[in-house]
């Protein structure tokens, strides 16, 4: 069996990668055991000088890197010049940080010493997705080997070429041969390798519908998960929020990568004063921007990823539309040559309970405007979902705001005035169906470590 990339501007195969037989895939667990077995045992000075020596790599290949994004999945090549960025920069984060997460912490008791100990788990098998086909993998990533841990990594089959350049640039860096190694293989043999006693963890980041199956695999054999999943961002937008601001941060995180990111905004509730207002502004900044070839300097939205992607989120909001909504930007399919994966910037305002949007994770360029009487019916509408990733609230009561994001919204990261995004410094995960676990900062690398009691009389 062969696993296909294909181009999303124009529908072409870029390359076929041979699957992993049955022998590979057990070959490459138990040789990235045996390399853990050593690992384990290395001081966090040659950890932290090996993880700087891939932030260095990184940077030094970024255009490359992205050249390959591009071509993959379709991020404009600046775009894919940040995410490259930001992943030498969660490197070098954990190379400056990480002994000091993982040091050992005393406890007085009547012991003449007891401390908690942080010692790493083993392989972890991490499963991600196409959209942040580098970020993704190296937020687990860099707080993983920094840990002592090992590493899988099975990705999205449309971004093997980006998968393989990771391996590249981990070994190139000087890591341990088969540390850390790609799985090429499908969603299918998945469930196989977490029943595999080698595999002691599993991290992945996708729909809700995945992690529910890798949760129920992982349980069954008692192995830990952390699980970041889909996401319906709600941004509420207060009476006394300043509109132009606004309406900028709003445009910018629908639109990130395409409005394909768990935690752009998705869900924009405005209370009745400023809603004609703001819907007007917002409506001018997302018709501003460029949809096109993500080699060209001029566009801001390339293709989505995959074209059946494209076609789902067609019919979501073909759906939405027939439940009521009105589109009032977009909702067509561009007339681009070839069999494309284009989608422009869309807006569908009145969304109400009861319609599809209400509910559902709309991951694409698609902005969904919600109606609020006033700030508390706001609040309200915002918790009225299943997810828990990110929310946001815009107001000029910057002490109103906080109390907002920190007591009211549920979600696992709230900003004010701002839009919702990661940073190495500080956790990242949701709650509900947003899946469970943190990534990032202190709390990311102690997610998969054994946090040891040692107890002295």
């Amino acid at each position: 069996m062969s696993i296909h990339s294909i181009n999303p501007t124009n529908g072409k195969l870029i390359k076929s990668y041979k699957e992993d037989s049955e022998k590979q895939i057990s070959g490459k667990i138990e040789k990235a055991h045996h390399a853990w077995l050593k690992w384990r045992d290395t001081s966090f000075s040659t950890r932290a000088d090996l993880l700087k020596n891939a932030a260095a790599l990184l940077l030094t290949r970024k255009l490359e890197l992205a050249t390959l994004m591009a071509k993959e999945m379709g991020k404009p090549i600046p775009a894919g010049i940040a995410e490259i960025e930001k992943c030498a920069a969660v490197c070098d984060y954990y190379a400056a940080n990480g002994a000091a997460f993982l040091k050992d912490e005393e406890i007085k008791t009547e012991a003449s010493k007891s401390y908690v100990s942080f010692q790493p788990l083993g392989v972890v098998l991490a499963v991600m997705p196409w959209n942040f086909p580098f970020w993704q993998l190296f937020r687990f990533l860099a707080p993983a080997l920094m840990a002592g841990n090992g590493g899988l990594l099975k990705h999205a089959s449309n971004v093997t070429g980006c998968a393989l350049a990771i391996e590249e640039i981990i070994s190139a860096a000087g890591f341990p041969k088969d540390i850390f190694r790609v799985l090429v293989i499908s969603s299918k043999f998945v469930k196989q390798v977490i029943a595999h006693p080698l595999i002691k963890a599993v991290t992945l980041t996708g729909s809700t519908e995945a992690g529910k199956q890798v949760a129920q695999q992982a349980g069954y054999y008692l192995k830990k998960t952390v699980l970041e999943l889909g996401g319906s961002d709600p941004y509420l937008v207060l009476a006394d929020a300043d509109l132009e601001q606004a309406a900028e941060i709003c445009m910018q995180s629908r639109l990130i990568n395409n409005g394909q990111s768990c935690i752009a905004a998705k869900r924009f509730i405005l209370v009745k004063e400023i809603e004609k207002e703001f819907t007007r502004i917002f409506l001018e900044k997302m018709q501003s921007k460029v949809t096109g070839d993500p080699f060209d300097a001029q566009t801001d939205l390339g293709p989505m990823a995959r074209v059946d992607l494209r076609d789902e989120l067609h019919q979501q909001v073909k759906a939405n539309i027939e439940a009521g909504a009105k589109c009032i930007l977009g909702g067509e399919i561009p007339a681009f040559k070839g069999k494309h994966a284009y989608y422009t910037p869309t807006i569908l305002s009145g969304i109400r309970k009861g319609m599809p949007g209400y509910e559902e994770e709309i991951f694409g360029p698609v902005a969904l405007i919600f109606s609020a009487k006033n700030e508390e019916e706001a609040i309200r509408i915002a918790n009225d979902s299943p997810f828990g990733l990110g929310a946001a609230v815009f107001t000029a009561n910057v002490k109103r705001g906080e109390e907002i994001a920190a007591k009211r919204l549920n979600a696992g990261s709230c900003f004010v005035n701002s839009l919702v995004k990661s940073d190495p410094r500080l956790p990242f995960g949701g709650i509900n169906q947003s899946g469970y676990g943190r990534e990032l900062s202190a709390f990311g690398i102690r997610e998969f470590v054994n946090i040891k009691t040692v107890y002295v009389k």
